[in-house]
């Protein structure tokens, strides 16, 4: 049925702050949890973090005072919705355990945003950007079989698959390279602009994600997949930032952020299967249809316009968490030796690509290609994959090794 958040009361950002007793919530168990709850509370964290970090960036660009002040209150209501969903982690998950849940969501929520994009560019961007990250999965889950020595099937539920993307040796690339033609704001789908802002919201908190617990390894070959792998995410967060369009008002990009957490608690709220986390997505859901109807208020105040005029009468189709095993090897057998050149895609080596490839590796094999040596010579000559659909697709693994990456 369609849900039209507009439509509904919500609850308003000075009803929504809460006590600690209700921000101290359970974590939920990560050896019975559903990979895929797993991935919503990833997500919506960076959801979130984005959230606060607009809002911050917003204050800092007025003088007005009782506007700063109502960004505030709702700030304040974010930060708690923050605390709370990234509080569902269990603290006793491993750094590569969450870091693994982190790529599967890269995996499987770039994916599906791709197969439902309406725009063919963006699609493209986002078809580009997903089989690195799946790329980023099998290098970390190597990793994680030589120093826990478990394997990844069981975090992913072989809902996922674990076997080489484009490989990330050479996902580095110019800065100039990484910078896509952006999308008109105003005529764009409202499911593109969901899209593109839920996709950077997610690249963006794996990068600071990384670049925190990056250092925390005592392991050189962990400190080093970390850092390399932390410098592509720098690129994925500026290849879809750019996708945006940056002349759209402040206004207009706060109620985007609104319509946007509307939209993911509302889609989580339909799928999950945990009831407690399902309870916290409700009430969510209801605390930011409040903070939405503020935030249109401040449209009729301060821009004069009928914010209902910029947003879609209702919400999309619910974003889904599934496996997309046959869609990924339709990306590897087709799409795996592009890389960028400008604002476009191209198959071959182009001479700026080659000399930033020369200048990083500077003759040194990169982290990315060492976990997996090592792991092979820890392991009888294997490196570690979770195939369900069948081989490696032939295709892929010879586009692979021209590339230098299997």
């Amino acid at each position: 049925m369609a849900f039209n958040p507009l439509a509904e009361k919500g609850i308003a950002p000075e009803d929504s702050i809460r006590s600690w007793q209700e921000l101290n919530v359970e974590p939920f168990d990560p050896d019975t949890v559903h990979p895929y709850t797993r991935c919503r509370v990833i997500v919506m964290n960076g959801i979130e973090v984005e959230a606060l970090s607009f809002s911050h960036q917003m204050t800092r660009h007025t003088n007005d005072k009782e506007l700063q002040r109502q960004l505030a209150l709702s700030r304040y209501v974010d930060h708690q919705q923050q605390k709370v969903v990234n509080w569902l982690l269990p603290g006793w998950s491993s750094v590569l355990e969450t870091t693994i849940a982190y790529e599967q969501v890269a995996t499987d929520l770039t994916s599906w945003v791709a197969r439902n994009e309406p725009d063919a560019y963006l699609r493209q961007a986002y078809e580009f950007g997903v089989l690195e990250d799946f790329d980023h999965l099998y290098r970390y889950a190597n990793l994680y079989e030589m120093i826990e020595h478990r394997k990844a099937e069981k975090l992913v539920d072989e809902l996922t698959e674990v076997m080489p993307g484009r490989p990330t040796r050479a996902h580095h690339r110019h800065p100039f390279d990484n910078v896509r033609e952006n999308m008109d704001g105003r005529s764009a789908a409202a499911l593109s602009k969901l899209h593109q802002l839920t996709i950077l919201s997610a690249e963006q908190q794996t990068l600071n994600f990384y670049a925190n617990v990056g250092p925390q390894y005592m392991e050189p070959i962990a400190r080093q997949l970390y850092q390399e792998i932390g410098m592509v995410e720098e690129e994925h967060v500026t290849h879809y930032e750019s996708l945006g369009d940056g002349s759209l008002s402040w206004f207009e990009q706060l109620l985007l952020h609104e319509y946007n957490e509307c939209y993911l608690y509302h889609s989580f709220f339909e799928q999950e299967v945990d009831p407690k986390i399902k309870a916290i997505w409700e009430l969510h859901l209801q605390m930011e249809i409040g903070q939405l109807h503020a935030a249109c208020d401040l449209v009729r105040t301060h821009e004069d316009r009928d914010p209902e005029e910029l947003l879609p009468g209702e919400l999309p189709d619910v974003l889904t968490f599934e496996p997309n095993k046959e869609y990924l090897r339709h990306l590897l057998g087709t799409q795996m030796d592009l890389t960028t050149l400008g604002t476009g895609y191209v198959g071959d080596q182009h001479e700026r690509f080659v000399r930033m490839q020369e200048t990083l590796h500077s003759g040194t094999t990169p982290a990315s290609d060492l976990v997996v040596e090592r792991h092979r010579e820890m392991f009888g000559g294997e490196d570690y994959r979770s195939t369900q659909a069948g081989p490696y697709p032939q295709d892929a693994a010879q586009r692979a090794e021209r590339l230098g990456g299997l």
